[in-house]
């Protein structure tokens, strides 16, 4: 960066972005818009050419459906760049996209949300991929940690706080005070896990084969963790096992509860055990506020009342919890000097 182009000249020659990068959806964040993009993950590569023919929700559309000369594909596994290439390319063409017009001189610095816990090389990939996507300034924070600030929690005071980020990949369990994690846990049990579930389970008890797509509309539609209320059902197609023909059944809220019933088992445990290691003082605070749910699994119905039963403790979910990490990269866009102590590295120190 030329040493005569002063901070105050910077916001007008680039732009400032923050990105939750998800395993199953990416949003982005433009300072002084607010979130302007949230597309899934999904990027479509023509394998005869090598290029890049869709991204986002057109992408998604094509899974299960594309021809064998392309190849539709997720390049976030467990919210880790697992294809850099293809993450290389949705991350040019969504901050392209958000920049819109307002495209400047100068490529954006980003903040970009990862997983707590992620290797020192996977943060390395996400960087270097934003980098090649056109990035000047790469920030990493931990999801926890933005979404924590996207939801206003007092994270910089000396007040416990809880926080559990169910997204597609993976789930993020954190203990937050005095501007810092004090206790986490980071498990592969999310949304895309709660999907294989239901297609194992229907495999099993149905002898029906069903695509990730159906499982996603279907725990979306009925899904639920607690039992009560009113029966709700839904109709499923896909190939019969034993004939290979298609046919269609209908499904119940019940049979969901009992295909994620393990998957969600294990979610509360962890979060117990999050708990059991919390220092007690911070324990009394998250007993007065209580614990925050936030991610797309966040809104799985009775959710929250079955971890208040299990775990003794309030569970709230946020408003609007599927933008909450966007919200916090936005936050520290706002001031990124107050909140360089969130980051996970100093720029470019990770060898």
């Amino acid at each position: 960066m030329p040493n005569f182009i002063s901070n105050r000249l910077l916001p007008l020659l680039s732009n400032d972005v923050g990105i939750d990068l998800g395993t199953a959806n990416t949003l982005v964040y433009l300072r002084g818009k607010g979130i302007v993009v949230n597309e899934p993950s999904v990027v479509a590569v023509n394998q005869k050419t090598g290029q890049v023919v869709a991204v986002g929700a057109t992408a998604k559309a094509m899974l299960g459906r594309t021809p064998g000369h392309l190849i539709a594909v997720r390049p976030l596994i467990d919210g880790v760049v697992s294809d850099f290439e293809a993450t290389e390319e949705m991350l040019a063409y969504l901050i392209n996209r958000a920049q819109g017009a307002s495209h400047k001189m100068l490529g954006p610095r980003a903040v970009i949300g990862v997983p707590s816990g992620i290797t020192n090389v996977e943060i390395r990939a996400v960087r270097d991929a934003a980098q090649n996507a056109g990035a000047r300034e790469v920030h990493i924070v931990e999801e926890p940690m933005a979404a924590a600030l996207g939801i206003r929690l007092p994270v910089r005071e000396a007040m416990g706080s809880m926080l559990v980020d169910i997204g597609g990949g993976n789930s993020d369990i954190a203990v937050i005070s005095l501007g810092g994690i004090v206790r986490s846990k980071n498990l592969r049990i999310a949304g895309d896990k709660l999907n294989q579930d239901i297609i194992s389970h229907v495999r099993s008890e149905f002898k029906l084969l069903i695509g990730e797509k159906t499982a996603e509309n279907v725990k979306m539609a009925i899904g639920s963790v607690l039992e009560g209320g009113e029966r709700l059902e839904a109709l499923i197609r896909g190939r019969d096992l034993i004939t290979g023909l298609p046919r269609e059944v209908l499904v119940t809220d019940q049979d969901v509860r009992e295909a994620i019933s393990q998957s969600i088992d294990s979610l509360v445990e962890s979060v117990r055990e999050v708990l059991e290691t919390t220092p007690p003082e911070i324990l009394s605070d998250i007993m007065k506020s209580g614990i925050v749910l936030v991610g797309g699994g966040a809104l799985l119905k009775g959710l929250d009342q079955l971890l208040s039963q299990w775990l003794k403790v309030p569970v709230i979910v946020a408003d609007d919890p599927l933008s909450a990490v966007a919200r916090g990269t936005g936050v520290i866009l706002e001031n990124l000097d107050a909140h360089r102590d969130v980051f996970l590295e100093n720029d470019d120190d990770i060898s």
